[in-house]
C-alpha cells in the first residue's frame, strides 16, 4: 500500500526517517480498540448513507476476519505503514480490495487515534479499578483476622503510640480508597468520543457522532474538534492518578521491608515473594517489596514525559502527540503488575503478633495516656504534658517503665496520680480508651470495619 499523501510528494520517504517516525512498534498493541472503532465508523458510514449498505457491511466482515488473524498472531506488522491503524487499513484494502480505501471517509488518524487511546485507557482504568479493590478486600480479610493485635504506632518512625494492627492496615485500605475513587472519577474524562473532529474542523460528510457513540458505549462526545483530536489531558489525569497509587504501594512496600528486618521482625514475608543471595547463603531479602519501591520513579517519569511533551504545543494535532503512548503502557503494565504482585504477596504474611505486642509495651509509648489522665485529674494539658515529660526522663535515667513505679514514685510528681494510672498505663487499655471517631478502639475499628464493607459492596454496584 502506497503512502496516504503521495499524490502530494514526488520522491520517497528516507528510511532512516521512517525508522524514526514509526510507532506500529509499540502502537500495535492497540489493534482491537482500532478495529472496534473502524467497525463502529463504517456501520455508521453505511447508516448515514455516506457509503453504500453493501461496502459497509463488506468493510465490517474484513475487519472481524483481520482481528482473528491478528488473535491467532497469523498477521505480521510492517514498519513502512508507521503505525497501527495504517497498517490495518492496507491489510483490509489486501483483504477486500479498494472497497476497503472508503473506511477513511469523514475521519482522520488525528481523531482515530484519539479514541483508540480512550477505548484502551477506559478498558485498563476498569482493570486498575478492579485490582485496588482485590487488594483492598485482601487487607481487610487481614484487618478482621488479626482484630484485636496490638502494635506501635510510629511518628518520625519513633514509637510513639500502641496501635491496633488492624487499625494500622485500615490506614492503607483508605490510601488505596482514595487511589480508587480518583481513577473512577477520571473514567468521567475518559469516557469522551473524540471521532468526528476528523483532521481539525469536522467533516462535511453529514456523520452521525451519537450514533457512534452508542455502540461504542460513550457517555459523552466531545464539543470542539480542535481540542478533539489535540487533547491529552485525559491521559495525563490517568497517569497523575497512577503516580498517586504507585507512592501508595511505594509506602507500604517501605513498611514491609522495615518490618521484615531483624531489627523489626514484626514479619515474615513468604518465600514465594523473596530471593536470596549470591554469595550471603543467610539472606532472605525484600526484592519484590523493593521493585516495587523502585518503579515508583519511573511512574513518576512517565507523568513527566508527557506533562513536558504537551507544555509547549500549539493547537491542534502535533506528530509530538505520538510520544503519549509509550508513557501510558509502561504505566499501565507497572501499575497492574505492581497491585497484583502486592496483593499475592500480602496474603502470605505471617505477623509476628507476640513482638508487635511487645514493642508496643516498650518505649513509654503510653505516655500520652499519662498526660491525659492527669488533664482529667484536673491538670492543664501543657502542665499535664511536663510534669509526663519528667516521668519519662525519671525512667529513662533508671532504665524503668512507666508501669515499674511505685505510686511514691509517681507522686513525687503529682499527688494527683492514684492507683488506678496503672490500668491507664498497658497499651490494650491505651486503645481501649480512644473515643474519638476514626480511633484506634476496638469498638472504633470494628465500625471502620464495618463501614470499608459496605464501600466495597457499594462499588460492586457501580
Amino acid at each position: 500500500m502506497k503512502k496516504p499523501w503521495t499524490g502530494r510528494f514526488k520522491g520517497k520517504t528516507s528510511k532512516i526517517a521512517e525508522h524514526f517516525t514509526e510507532s506500529i512498534s509499540f502502537d500495535n498493541r492497540l489493534w482491537r480498540y482500532d478495529i472496534e472503532g473502524s467497525i463502529a465508523h463504517a456501520r455508521m458510514l453505511g447508516k448515514q448513507g455516506i457509503i453504500n449498505k453493501e461496502d459497509s457491511e463488506k468493510i465490517i466482515k474484513g475487519l472481524k476476519e483481520i482481528a482473528i488473524e491478528i488473535e491467532s498472531g497469523k498477521l505480521k506488522f510492517r514498519k513502512e505503514l508507521e503505525d497501527i491503524h495504517m497498517n490495518i487499513e492496507a491489510i483490509l484494502v489486501r483483504k477486500i480490495g479498494e472497497v476497503g480505501g472508503k473506511l477513511h471517509t469523514a475521519r482522520s488518524r488525528n481523531d482515530q487515534v484519539a479514541l483508540d487511546i480512550r477505548l484502551y485507557l477506559r478498558e485498563e482504568t476498569g482493570t486498575i479499578i478492579s485490582l485496588i479493590k482485590k487488594f483492598q478486600e485482601t487487607l481487610l480479610d487481614i484487618a478482621k483476622k488479626h482484630l484485636n493485635a496490638l502494635m506501635p504506632g510510629y511518628t518520625h518512625l519513633q514509637r510513639a503510640q500502641p496501635v491496633l494492627l488492624s487499625h494500622h492496615i485500615l490506614a492503607y485500605g483508605e490510601m488505596l480508597q482514595r487511589d480508587k475513587e480518583r481513577f473512577q472519577d477520571t473514567l468521567k474524562r475518559i469516557d469522551t468520543l473524540p471521532l468526528g473532529a476528523s483532521a481539525i474542523g469536522g467533516t462535511a460528510f453529514p456523520i452521525d457522532r451519537t450514533y457512534i457513540a452508542k455502540l461504542l458505549g460513550f457517555d459523552d462526545i466531545s464539543q470542539n474538534s480542535i481540542d478533539a483530536v489535540s487533547d491529552r489531558d485525559f491521559a495525563i489525569e490517568f497517569l497523575s492518578d497512577a503516580a498517586m497509587l504507585i507512592m501508595h504501594l511505594s509506602r507500604i512496600a517501605e513498611e514491609l521491608i522495615l518490618w521484615s528486618t531483624e531489627e523489626f521482625r514484626f514479619i515474615e514475608l513468604p518465600e514465594a515473594f523473596t530471593t536470596g543471595s549470591s554469595a550471603m547463603p543467610q539472606k532472605k531479602n525484600p526484592d519484590v517489596a523493593e521493585l516495587i519501591r523502585g518503579k515508583t520513579g519511573r511512574v513518576y517519569g512517565n507523568l513527566f514525559a508527557l506533562l513536558t511533551v504537551m507544555k509547549g504545543l500549539p493547537l491542534s494535532y502535533n506528530r509530538d502527540l505520538q510520544e503519549d503512548k509509550l508513557p501510558l503502557f509502561d504505566t499501565v503494565d507497572t501499575v497492574k503488575s505492581c497491585l497484583h504482585v502486592m496483593n499475592e504477596m500480602f496474603m502470605g504474611i505471617k505477623f509476628n503478633i507476640k513482638r508487635l505486642y511487645e514493642t508496643a509495651s516498650e518505649g513509654y509509648s503510653t505516655a500520652t495516656d499519662m498526660a491525659e489522665y492527669l488533664v482529667k485529674k484536673g491538670l492543664p494539658f501543657r502542665r499535664a504534658h511536663e510534669v509526663t515529660g519528667r516521668i519519662v526522663l525519671y525512667c529513662i535515667r533508671r532504665n524503668k517503665k512507666l508501669d515499674e513505679l511505685t505510686l511514691r514514685e509517681l507522686n513525687k510528681f503529682s499527688p494527683s496520680i492514684s492507683e488506678d494510672i496503672y490500668s491507664f498505663l498497658r497499651p490494650e487499655e491505651s486503645v481501649k480508651g480512644k473515643k474519638s471517631l476514626g480511633s484506634t478502639s476496638p469498638e472504633e475499628v470494628k465500625r471502620q470495619i464495618t463501614n470499608f464493607m459496605r464501600r466495597l459492596g457499594d462499588a460492586e454496584t457501580r
